[in-house]
């Protein structure tokens, strides 16, 4: 077995991997750049070794400086995790030439799988389906028009060394497909180091589906079930889960075997995935497949009771697979949550800042449910620009699908992070649509559930219900401790009893609440309805609020203090909630209403990023739709364009600069 494991990663994979090998008592030894020192991964491992500057080229990208740390610690085998140089053969060749392992496939299977060009005409010879496309290189933009037209629009532009959504765009017109080929190209060559580009056809009403294998140096291989992967953004995953609800078992055996034929003929050992576009009459393409670990791998864990890292670091050293296709047993369902530091009301845009705040819900596993939370960041931590947003994956298992769905809205309700935007309301309304728990899933799921982008929701009767309840119980507590409480006696025990307005987006509802003492069972009414509350836990200043309703339901709501109120967050609603007393609320219609500024005249940088370029000049006019500037932001550009027609009366900001969120970048005048 391995004595001792160099991570050549960082953050949540850097952890996960450092936790099975304490397993297997291996020791192991993180890398880290600048704006690592204080990483997660750094502090869990038995030793680290600083290898450069924070940003990726000139640390985490640096083959020689990963392999002189490993003869400085004499490392004897190196695991990639995912991204960076987990799928780069160059890297897998300097380490055998050091004589140092690869936890990984062979340079071969690398090359051959790596490049998407490559594979799906390999997968082709292997009797894989493929989607049809151009699988030569594109040289120029021009060219990209050309072949998208004989292709037939939609077509996807990809970069053929890329992954994890960089270097890949949707063009649905020749002037879609001219910019995206010059986005996929410059994001492929900062990302990859390679800006070699293809074109194949997209496929509407797509689902991402893939299958999970695993194979060893003695020729086994096979497949552990499949992923699904639809619900994306910018052709990157956010919510996974396994199985998917939409094969059934001939379609899983199908492609199962279709991904093991494709391994046999690269002699594939290792964890890889190979990747499926499935159509709405479920026929499957061959798309990529990826020869690392995936970052949604814990899914598939979770229902095989599998460690996939481990098996990972056994083949590496040579060892047979515990477990034949036969005894693969998948039981119940999965779902993982990518926890991102971007603002959804911003279109995901990434954020960065410092977690002032990030408590996750307690892991548990046991025979009805199972809570895991894969993670690389702490309370107190940076979220920079140098790296991916990714802050947590929050995992739930439960025997059926819509248990696992409704413990992951539940985790979600749990989870506490603060200090940076994050997609966290985001997931908490996907978890109570219709439409996610029905399993009616494409890659163009939030396209189509959120076409004018995510601004919260709004919450249905029952929610709302829940919501008031909180509100009230907290303002009844709150006016308790000054004493501005009625009581009365009543049998053995006191009678506290309040009346407010709960004043939420301008409208009230009248609520009374009574609690006897002792034994604090409350009962409310609010909304024509009558509740009973056997408990409420919360106390003045906590962050979270849990109403244990009578019948063993219950709900926990995110809270923090405002003037007269509360801000609640909910299942992806983020209100202010006002609990005033009746007279005091009957006057609140004569309030001024402030009204906010005009900002329609300036373009404010949405994230913060680097400026890689303006395309526009002060004095000049511009169209609605035209590019203005180029902003890069974790790696991935951002083009920022006019919203409606006007002059640009003065530029603010040039190539190169750094900007913070919402800064000043041009302003405009009417023409």
């Amino acid at each position: 077995m391995i004595q001792k494991l160099l991570i050549a990663n960082r953050g949540e994979i850097a952890c996960r991997i450092i936790k099975t090998a304490r397993k297997l008592g291996i020791k192991t030894v993180a890398i880290y750049a600048d704006a690592d020192r204080e990483a997660l991964h750094v502090q869990m491992a038995d030793e680290a070794v600083h290898i450069g500057p924070s940003p990726a080229a000139q640390s985490y990208l640096q083959i020689e400086k990963i392999i002189a740390a490993c003869q400085e610690t004499g490392a004897d085998a190196v695991h990639p995790g995912y991204g960076f140089l987990s799928e780069n053969p160059k890297f897998a060749e300097a380490l055998a030439a050091a004589n140092i392992i690869f936890v990984g496939p062979r340079v071969n299977a690398i090359e051959a799988m790596g490049d998407k060009i490559t594979s799906k005409k390999l997968a082709a010879e292997a009797g894989v389906s493929t989607v049809p496309g151009h699988m030569g290189l594109i040289d120029d933009a021009d060219a990209a028009v050309r072949i998208a037209s004989e292709i037939g629009y939609p077509v996807m532009i990809k970069a053929s060394a890329g992954g994890g959504g960089k270097g890949m765009r949707v063009a649905y017109n020749d002037e879609e497909a001219r910019e995206g080929f010059a986005r996929s190209k410059s994001e492929a060559a900062s990302s990859f180091g390679d800006d070699r580009i293809f074109i194949e056809k997209f496929v509407t009403e797509p689902r991402h589906i893939e299958i999970q294998v695993i194979g060893d140096t003695h020729g086994n291989i096979i497949y552990l079930g499949e992923r699904e992967c639809s619900i994306q953004r910018r052709n990157q995953k956010v919510i996974e889960e396994a199985p998917s609800p939409f094969l059934n078992a001939k379609t899983r055996k199908a492609m199962g075997e279709q991904a093991v034929a494709l391994c046999k003929a690269v002699g594939y050992f290792s964890a890889g995935t190979v990747e499926f576009i499935v159509d709405a009459k479920a026929n499957f393409y061959f798309l990529e497949m990826n020869t690392r670990l995936q970052v949604e791998h814990p899914v598939t864990e979770l229902i095989t009771g599998l460690d996939l890292v481990e098996l990972m670091l056994r083949v590496a050293a040579g060892e047979k697979l515990p477990l034949t296709q036969a005894e693969v047993k998948l039981n119940g369902w999965a779902i993982e949550s990518r926890l991102y530091a971007e603002d959804p009301y911003r279109n995901f845009l990434p954020s960065t800042g410092r977690l002032t705040r990030y408590r996750p819900p307690q892991e548990e596993a046991h025979d009805t449910l199972a809570v895991r939370n894969d993670t690389g960041v702490f309370e107190g931590g940076e979220i920079s620009t140098f790296y991916d947003p990714m802050i947590a994956k929050l995992c739930t298992w439960a025997p059926t699908r819509l248990q696992a769905i409704d413990a992951m809205a539940v985790a979600l309700d749990r989870f506490e992070l603060e200090g940076v935007g994050n997609n966290l309301p985001f997931l908490s309304a996907v978890m109570d649509q219709e439409r996610f728990r029905a399993g009616q899933l494409t890659t163009n799921y939030i396209a189509e559930e959120f076409p004018e982008g995510f601004s919260g929701v709004q919450l249905p009767h029952g929610r709302l219900f829940e919501v008031i309840a909180v509100a009230a119980m907290m303002a009844l507590q709150l006016a308790e401790r000054h004493g501005q409480t009625s009581r009365a006696a009543l049998g053995g025990g006191v009678e506290i009893y309040g009346e407010w307005s709960i004043v939420i987006e301008g409208e009230h509802f009248p609520v009374k609440l009574h609690r006897l003492e002792p034994g604090g069972t409350w009962e409310l009414n609010l909304l024509d309805n009558t509740a009973q509350v056997d408990r409420f836990d919360w106390k003045p200043g906590a962050n979270l609020a849990t109403i244990h309703w009578h019948g063993d339901q219950l709900s926990t709501l995110k809270v923090s203090p405002i003037t007269a109120g509360f801000r609640i967050r909910y299942r992806g609603a983020d209100l202010k909630v006002q609990a005033l007393a009746p007279h005091i609320a009957a006057l609140l219609s004569l309030m001024p209403i402030k009204v906010p500024p005009d900002m329609s005249k300036y373009l404010l940088c949405p994230m913060p990023g680097q400026v890689v370029r303006v395309d526009v000049s002060e004095g000049e006019v511009v169209e609605d739709g035209q590019t203005l500037a180029i902003v890069e932001a974790m790696k991935m550009e951002n083009v920022l364009k006019a919203p409606k027609r006007a002059r640009v009366s003065k530029l603010h900001v040039t190539a190169g600069a750094i900007l913070a969120v919402d800064q000043i970048m041009m302003e405009f005048e009417a023409v």
